[in-house]
């Protein structure tokens, strides 16, 4: 009997070493004590969350293979297709009251909000699959390129998870942590997400009206102009020297009317001291096609910080805007 207990004893002790999270080497307790000063978020909570985390070398994988590292020919085809148009469409006629509602309170047009979400989640069926802790955790603390701004997102999960009383395991995103119908980074959730239903909660992970808000104040506190452009094409093939001038910057670098001495037109010429710049994007595998962008076009980078993906948001918002005017 003496034995049997023993052997009793000797199991649970080994199940409870087993179940006791793993020691935190010092790099990463040093990290948790700068993270607590910088975000004002408690040590002890900090590392009882990374305590729970656990590494995801699938994550490391997919951050370090974005789809924005496509040339734009090959990404556009991801998003500019008839089902995500017509869907987008439904999207806009099942939730018109509330869309309307955004642009009257924010001033950002129905057509982007439902561009976003449908980029981002095709209008909620693809929220991501990944453990949201087990990411940022993976990031901020196990991938150097990005570890800062990743641990400050991990502190900001924390914060939010206590804020709307979330269990920090249960919680799905993206690889990036990304959350809900528009894809919040848990900074983003605690600072644009809004309850636009007033439901006394906000629910961007299930609740499109909460979506729909949250993505319009998004815009509108990144200074969207309504009623000005975003993006056009150039009327004609550029001169050598526009050509030159074209780049990848994401804010306006010229005014306008420096780009028309080099030679550029395009059908609705702004005023001559409009900020603009010059984005070439590949159409094929040895055409580059060339656009002026505007401020909108910079603000929709501000969600996603890739011309491609603005190009693809905004071109779709257009193509989504016409089916719904002109079925």
């Amino acid at each position: 009997m003496r034995n049997l207990t023993w052997i009793i004893i000797s199991c649970l002790a080994a199940v409870s070493i087993t179940t006791q999270a793993s020691p935190i080497d010092k790099k990463t307790k040093i990290q948790l004590k700068q993270l607590s000063q910088q975000t004002k978020t408690s040590y002890r909570t900090l590392r009882q969350a990374v305590e729970e985390a656990k590494f995801q070398p699938e994550v490391i994988k997919a951050i370090t293979k974005p789809w924005e590292a496509k040339p734009w020919y090959q990404y556009r085809a991801l998003f500019l297709k008839p089902k995500r148009v017509r869907e987008g469409v439904e999207f806009w006629k099942k939730h018109a009251k509330t869309l309307a509602k955004a642009q009257r309170i924010y001033h950002v047009p129905p057509e982007l909000i439902v561009a976003i979400i449908g980029v981002e989640t095709f209008y909620g069926r693809f929220t991501g699959n990944y453990s949201v802790l087990n990411a940022l955790y993976t990031l901020g603390f196990h991938y150097p390129p990005r570890g800062k701004f990743f641990r400050k997102e991990f502190a900001s999960f924390v914060k939010l998870s206590q804020q709307q009383k979330w269990s920090l395991g249960q919680i799905k995103g993206s690889y990036a942590g990304a959350m809900g119908y528009g894809q919040f980074i848990p900074s983003s959730y605690l600072h644009y997400a809004v309850d636009f239903n007033n439901d006394g909660r906000i629910n961007m992970l299930k609740d499109p009206v909460d979506g729909i808000g949250s993505v319009a104040n998004y815009f509108h506190r990144h200074h969207w102009h309504e009623h000005t452009p975003v993006a056009e094409k150039l009327a004609r093939a550029p001169s050598a020297t526009l050509k030159q001038k074209a780049n990848r910057e994401l804010s306006p670098q010229y005014k306008w009317q420096q780009l028309t001495q080099w030679g550029a037109t395009v059908k609705q010429s702004p005023e001559s001291n409009t900020p603009v710049n010059l984005l070439r994007l590949k159409v094929g595998k040895k055409q580059s096609g060339y656009w002026v962008t505007y401020h909108n076009f910079y603000v929709i980078t501000r969600y996603n910080r890739s011309p491609l993906y603005a190009m693809a948001v905004y071109q779709l918002s257009q193509q989504i805007k016409d089916a719904y005017y002109h079925p």
